[in-house]
Protein backbone atom coordinates (compact mmCIF):
# COMPACT_ATOMS: atom_id res chain seq x y z
CA UNK A 1 0.00 0.00 0.00
CA UNK A 2 1.02 3.59 -0.78
CA UNK A 3 1.15 5.90 1.71
CA UNK A 4 2.61 9.63 1.83
CA UNK A 5 4.86 8.50 4.97
CA UNK A 6 7.83 9.66 2.21
CA UNK A 7 5.87 13.16 1.55
CA UNK A 8 6.28 16.34 3.44
CA UNK A 9 2.65 17.93 3.18
CA UNK A 10 1.99 21.33 2.99
CA UNK A 11 -1.86 22.66 3.63
CA UNK A 12 -3.91 24.61 0.76
CA UNK A 13 -6.78 26.14 2.27
CA UNK A 14 -9.47 27.87 0.01
CA UNK A 15 -12.02 27.35 -2.21
CA UNK A 16 -11.70 24.11 -4.66
CA UNK A 17 -10.05 25.52 -8.30
CA UNK A 18 -6.83 25.03 -9.87
CA UNK A 19 -4.34 26.41 -7.92
CA UNK A 20 -4.50 23.48 -5.34
CA UNK A 21 -3.32 21.23 -8.42
CA UNK A 22 -0.94 23.85 -9.82
CA UNK A 23 1.02 23.49 -6.18
CA UNK A 24 0.89 19.99 -6.11
CA UNK A 25 2.11 20.15 -9.43
CA UNK A 26 4.93 22.16 -8.70
CA UNK A 27 6.01 20.34 -5.23
CA UNK A 28 6.02 16.83 -7.01
CA UNK A 29 8.48 18.03 -10.18
CA UNK A 30 10.53 20.55 -8.01
CA UNK A 31 13.35 19.45 -5.73
CA UNK A 32 11.55 20.28 -2.61
CA UNK A 33 11.96 20.14 0.05
CA UNK A 34 15.73 21.41 -0.45
CA UNK A 35 18.17 19.09 1.11
CA UNK A 36 15.99 15.99 1.83
CA UNK A 37 15.16 12.90 -0.10
CA UNK A 38 11.37 13.40 0.26
CA UNK A 39 9.18 15.19 -2.16
CA UNK A 40 6.12 17.61 -1.11
CA UNK A 41 2.40 16.85 -1.15
CA UNK A 42 -0.42 19.16 -0.51
CA UNK A 43 -3.36 18.30 1.46
CA UNK A 44 -6.53 20.39 0.60
CA UNK A 45 -8.97 21.63 2.97
CA UNK A 46 -11.68 24.23 2.42
CA UNK A 47 -12.48 25.42 6.03
CA UNK A 48 -10.49 27.26 8.64
CA UNK A 49 -11.67 24.38 11.20
CA UNK A 50 -10.62 21.50 8.94
CA UNK A 51 -7.27 22.82 8.69
CA UNK A 52 -6.50 23.89 12.45
CA UNK A 53 -8.47 20.11 13.40
CA UNK A 54 -5.09 18.46 10.75
CA UNK A 55 -3.12 20.44 12.39
CA UNK A 56 -3.74 19.26 16.12
CA UNK A 57 -3.00 15.99 14.59
CA UNK A 58 0.17 15.80 12.51
CA UNK A 59 3.18 18.15 12.16
CA UNK A 60 2.99 20.43 9.05
CA UNK A 61 5.13 22.87 8.38
CA UNK A 62 3.49 25.32 6.12
CA UNK A 63 -0.22 26.32 5.48
CA UNK A 64 -0.83 28.34 2.14
CA UNK A 65 -4.41 30.24 2.77
CA UNK A 66 -6.32 32.00 0.02
CA UNK A 67 -6.43 35.65 1.07
CA UNK A 68 -10.16 35.52 0.55
CA UNK A 69 -10.69 32.21 3.34
CA UNK A 70 -10.01 34.70 6.09
CA UNK A 71 -6.64 34.34 6.86
CA UNK A 72 -6.62 36.03 9.89
CA UNK A 73 -8.88 33.75 11.77
CA UNK A 74 -6.48 31.48 11.18
CA UNK A 75 -3.73 32.68 12.60
CA UNK A 76 -5.47 32.67 15.48
CA UNK A 77 -6.23 28.90 15.62
CA UNK A 78 -2.38 28.38 15.54
CA UNK A 79 -1.69 30.10 19.01
CA UNK A 80 -2.49 27.07 20.05
CA UNK A 81 -0.24 24.53 18.23
CA UNK A 82 2.90 24.16 20.49
CA UNK A 83 4.95 24.26 17.23
CA UNK A 84 2.38 25.99 14.68
CA UNK A 85 3.44 26.26 10.87
CA UNK A 86 4.18 29.21 8.89
CA UNK A 87 1.20 30.73 7.09
CA UNK A 88 1.69 31.73 3.78
CA UNK A 89 -0.97 34.10 2.22
CA UNK A 90 -2.34 33.23 -1.46
CA UNK A 91 -3.68 35.82 -3.66
CA UNK A 92 -4.58 37.13 -7.75
CA UNK A 93 -4.21 40.70 -6.37
CA UNK A 94 -1.10 40.23 -4.31
CA UNK A 95 0.11 43.77 -3.71
CA UNK A 96 1.37 46.04 -1.35
CA UNK A 97 -0.63 46.29 1.44
CA UNK A 98 -2.34 42.85 1.77
CA UNK A 99 1.75 41.88 1.81
CA UNK A 100 1.79 44.56 4.82
CA UNK A 101 -1.00 43.91 5.91
CA UNK A 102 0.10 39.93 5.87
CA UNK A 103 3.41 40.18 7.45
CA UNK A 104 2.37 42.43 10.39
CA UNK A 105 -0.30 40.11 11.59
CA UNK A 106 2.27 37.37 11.42
CA UNK A 107 2.01 35.36 8.19
CA UNK A 108 5.47 34.29 6.78
CA UNK A 109 4.99 35.75 2.96
CA UNK A 110 2.47 36.34 0.43
CA UNK A 111 2.39 34.59 -3.08
CA UNK A 112 0.15 35.73 -6.33
CA UNK A 113 -1.96 33.62 -7.91
CA UNK A 114 -1.40 31.71 -11.05
CA UNK A 115 1.71 30.17 -8.86
CA UNK A 116 5.13 30.64 -10.57
CA UNK A 117 6.55 27.75 -9.49
CA UNK A 118 10.25 29.09 -9.32
CA UNK A 119 8.68 31.58 -6.73
CA UNK A 120 6.94 28.84 -4.73
CA UNK A 121 9.57 26.76 -4.37
CA UNK A 122 11.76 29.49 -3.11
CA UNK A 123 9.37 30.43 -0.64
CA UNK A 124 8.42 27.17 0.65
CA UNK A 125 11.68 26.31 0.85
CA UNK A 126 12.96 29.63 3.17
CA UNK A 127 9.67 28.40 5.18
CA UNK A 128 10.92 24.94 5.43
CA UNK A 129 14.37 25.80 6.44
CA UNK A 130 13.13 28.13 8.68
CA UNK A 131 10.81 25.79 10.58
CA UNK A 132 13.11 22.98 10.77
CA UNK A 133 15.78 25.68 12.33
CA UNK A 134 13.16 26.77 15.04
CA UNK A 135 11.51 23.17 15.89
CA UNK A 136 12.68 21.54 18.78
CA UNK A 137 12.77 18.05 17.49
CA UNK A 138 13.37 16.04 14.44
CA UNK A 139 10.61 16.28 11.15
CA UNK A 140 9.11 13.13 10.02
CA UNK A 141 6.42 13.50 7.63
CA UNK A 142 2.98 12.91 8.58
CA UNK A 143 1.51 9.66 7.54
CA UNK A 144 -1.78 8.77 6.07
CA UNK A 145 -3.38 7.34 8.75
CA UNK A 146 -2.84 10.53 11.11
CA UNK A 147 -4.86 12.60 8.53
CA UNK A 148 -8.74 12.30 8.63
CA UNK A 149 -9.06 13.07 4.76
CA UNK A 150 -7.55 12.21 1.56
CA UNK A 151 -8.23 15.28 -0.67
CA UNK A 152 -4.37 15.48 -1.96
CA UNK A 153 -3.48 17.55 -4.96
Amino acid sequence: MVTNSHKVLIISVGPMDENHAALGDILQRSDWPAGTDTAGRVFVCSELDECVSTLRKARIPIVLCDADSNWPHLLEGFRELPEPPYLIVTSRLADDRLWSEALNLGAYDVLAKPFDRSEVVRVLTMAWMRWNARSTRPFRPARHAELTQVAYA
